[in-house]
């Protein structure tokens, strides 16, 4: 039986997290979330499962309601290492989840980076 897509993408999205895990040493993850309408980033604590920080641009003090572009991604990897700052953390990983590394969740990335999170 052949795998749907989303059954790949789970699978895909397992295997990011589990490497993740093995080479786990206390830091955060920064989990990315892309949907056709919207894109969301979570800082989130697993040793005790809690989030930290978040960013999406569902949130209107971004000015980027219902985008979904590079430039949108650009200001929520921005505004996620303003918070995770102010939430005391410097680096963190990250967990693309399922989606390859390229387009708008790079752009959540470098963007995370040049506002000086280590990710």
């Amino acid at each position: 039986m052949a795998n749907s897509k989303r059954t790949l993408f789970l699978k895909r999205r397992m295997r990011v997290r589990n490497k993740l895990r093995a080479v786990n040493s206390g830091r955060m993850r920064l989990s990315v979330h892309r949907s056709n309408k919207n894109i969301s980033v979570q800082l989130i604590d697993d040793v005790n499962g809690v989030t930290l920080a978040s960013a999406s641009t569902l949130e209107k003090a971004l000015g980027v309601v219902g985008q979904n572009n590079i430039e949108a991604a650009k200001k929520v990897g921005a505004a996620i290492a303003e918070r995770a700052k102010a939430a005391g953390v410097e680096t963190a990983y990250f967990d693309r989840g399922g989606f390859l590394f390229h387009g708008k969740v790079k752009a959540v990335a470098d963007a995370a980076r040049e506002a000086g999170l280590k990710v």
